[in-house]
């Protein structure tokens, strides 16, 4: 099988620009793609509050049900504002394009370099937690653990790779499932305590018999439990970010989704931590918190038991596809303003971002690697990007309002003052509480990832300003006398009409006596600019706009070369594509490489002369 068959049967057939309007996502479908990521948080989040509240006994677990509460608080504000921020950016107003807009490049790019962080983060810590309950279940497996996250990574990415609705059908029944098990699992676990079934399955011990105390409670140790439970906000987001990911009307859907998502999530964490409180719950190193209240409430080795697990387990790996489906979109925004690789913002065969859903994979599996999957080792690293983002997404709608003064603004103001200033505690909370643990490496990273996109913008306005036009005059080209027949055609490649491309064509004019410069539209070509700027500066050569209804480059250009060659058998044709050569070798890597295959598709098709024209930056 070839290279492409292969590719064919794992993501599927190419579908046409036309069908993008019908990749959308119902919102029930909408919840279980963009909101699993949050929804899943429940199977670690009060884990994380306990295994910082225990280290002062077991009589300190008790704080964590108002630690939930604050958390959940927390989670109503954060709902509320971004409802206001949906319906303000109703094409998708994600930190990146709410903070630039509203507060400036570096804070947006901030914004941007945070969400990015934190979705690698994500797919990590959803993966590597997801295996961590099929271990509890299954402990012979704990030891293949980081090969178990490597191939599920791969299954998701190519999931996602598949396009939006075959990943949104697919993971409904997993997320939903676990709804399900999760509100079941609160449901029988409140009967037996309002019954006294409990107290018998759990008898209260002592304290000391418990847990030895190492920590006494203090309010910055309460700020600790506060910050580890905060990663149940994770992926509250999500649904700002991917509203052109929805049906029309895209704004209304996305904001009823971000309700319900609102109220599942806050029953089910607050529910899971009531639980854990009343079956003093301990965690372990070797079963998390959920199994232990399954083991309890539904008996171990019982059906509902398995399904439980099972259900975490999918919803854990399928948290991951919040990333998968927010990271692309945000990498093309950013990669449309030129702070990132140009390739990061092209749609691919499945009308998904392809190449960013590749480097999401890449990234999150080098990190599996270097922590070796351990949940803990990660968690520390997690909620900091999220919550530097919701900071200035909620600032920058507050400037919004007040710069704009619509109707009831200043309500809106409030609320999403309050979402500013709750999220931005909490961060300085998270990063002075978890800042010796781990979180100091997503400090020093966010300034690094703004210094990567703003050279990448660099090297872009040099390659534009070395390449522009602007001051050249119209080609001062005298035709040959017109030949009855064509001995040597030359058909130009015209991806843009800059200098590389100029040079190109004054080779083609020195060899040719007829020439045709091709140009292939994959949606985003603005013809009429394009067309006005040819005529000013080649008007005497023909130019040819090919369309694609699959976004290629590559076939529309090797099927018009194939036709015109059996067109004119008899003669020696030219094909010249116009290349620009970068400083240095890495600078390429921030460029298409369409030259390289453009030239390897048509020697499959055995064209005989094929001329690179090269223009050195």
């Amino acid at each position: 099988m070839s290279l492409s068959g292969l590719k064919r049967l794992l993501v599927g057939k190419s579908l046409p620009t036309s069908a993008h309007a019908e990749e959308r996502l119902s919102n029930a479908a909408a919840l279980a793609v963009l909101s699993s990521d949050a929804l899943s948080s429940v199977a670690y989040a009060t884990e994380e509050i306990l295994l910082i509240l225990v280290a002062a006994g077991s009589a300190a677990l008790s704080y964590s049900i108002p630690i939930a509460g604050m958390i959940m608080l927390l989670l109503a504000i954060l709902v509320v504002s971004y409802s206001q921020t949906i319906k303000a950016y109703p094409n998708s107003g994600g930190a990146y394009i709410v903070a630039k807009e509203n507060l400036g490049l570096l804070p947006g790019l901030v914004a941007g370099g945070s969400l990015m962080i934190d979705y690698i983060l994500t797919v990590t810590v959803s993966v590597s937690a997801g295996i961590a309950a099929l271990t509890s279940a299954a402990p012979s497996l704990k030891e293949h653990s980081v090969l178990l996250c490597l191939g599920f990574i791969f299954l998701i990415m190519l999931a996602n790779l598949r396009g939006v609705r075959e990943s949104g059908n697919l993971f409904m029944i997993p997320t939903y499932s676990f709804i399900v098990s999760i509100f079941l699992l609160v449901g029988v676990g409140i009967y037996q305590q309002m019954t006294g079934i409990a107290s018998d399955i759990t008898p209260h011990l002592g304290v000391e018999t418990q847990h030895p105390i190492t920590e006494q409670v203090t309010l910055f140790f309460l700020l600790r439990a506060f910050s580890a439970g905060c990663s149940a906000l994770t992926g509250v987001e999500a649904i700002s970010n991917g509203v052109s990911a929805f049906k029309p009307v895209e704004w209304k859907n996305a904001r009823i989704t971000l309700m319900y998502m609102g109220l599942i999530l806050g029953c089910m964490f607050i529910g899971v931590t009531y639980l854990a409180n009343s079956y003093h719950i301990i965690p372990s190193e070797t079963e998390t918190a959920v199994s232990q209240l399954g083991h309890k409430i539904f008996g171990t080795g019982s059906f509902l038991y398995y399904c439980l697990q099972v259900a975490t387990l999918f919803i854990l790996l399928l948290a991951a596809n919040t990333s998968y489906a927010d990271f692309p979109r945000l990498c093309s925004y950013i990669s449309a303003d030129g702070f990132l690789p140009r390739q990061l913002a092209i749609l691919g065969d499945r009308l998904v971002y392809s190449n960013g859903i590749i480097v999401l994979s890449a990234a999150a599996a080098l990190l599996v690697i270097i922590f070796k999957a351990q949940v803990s080792s990660i968690i520390p690293l997690y909620a900091v990007g999220v919550f530097t983002s919701f900071s200035l997404s909620q600032a920058g709608m507050v400037v919004r309002w007040f710069r704009l003064k619509t109707p009831g603004w200043q309500a809106s103001a409030v609320l999403n003052g309050v979402g500013a200033l709750a999220t931005l505690i909490v961060l300085t909370v998270i990063i002075l509480t978890k800042f010796v643990a781990g979180a100091w490496l997503v400090v020093v990273a966010i300034p690094i990832v703004v210094a990567i996109f703003l050279s990448i913008h660099r090297h872009y306005e040099y390659v534009a300003e070395r390449l522009s036009i602007q001051d050249l005059a119209p080609r001062g080209y005298i035709p040959r006398p017109r030949m009855e027949k064509v001995t040597h055609p030359a058909i130009v490649i015209v991806g843009h009409l800059n200098r590389g491309t100029v040079e190109a064509l004054d080779y083609a004019r020195s060899i040719a006596d007829e020439i045709i410069a091709v140009h292939v539209d994959i949606g985003s070509t603005d013809r009429e600019k394009l067309r006005s700027r040819w005529e000013d500066l080649e008007s005497d050569i023909q130019l040819l706009i090919l369309d694609s209804q699959y976004r290629s480059l590559i076939e529309p250009i090797v099927d018009f070369i194939s036709s015109y060659e059996k067109e004119h058998p008899d003669v020696l044709s030219t094909v010249i594509i116009p290349a620009f050569v970068t400083r240095n070798w890495w600078e390429g890597l921030l460029h298409n490489q369409t030259t390289w295959f453009l030239k390897a598709a048509l020697l499959g098709k055995r064209s005989r002369v094929i001329t690179t024209v090269r223009y050195y930056l």
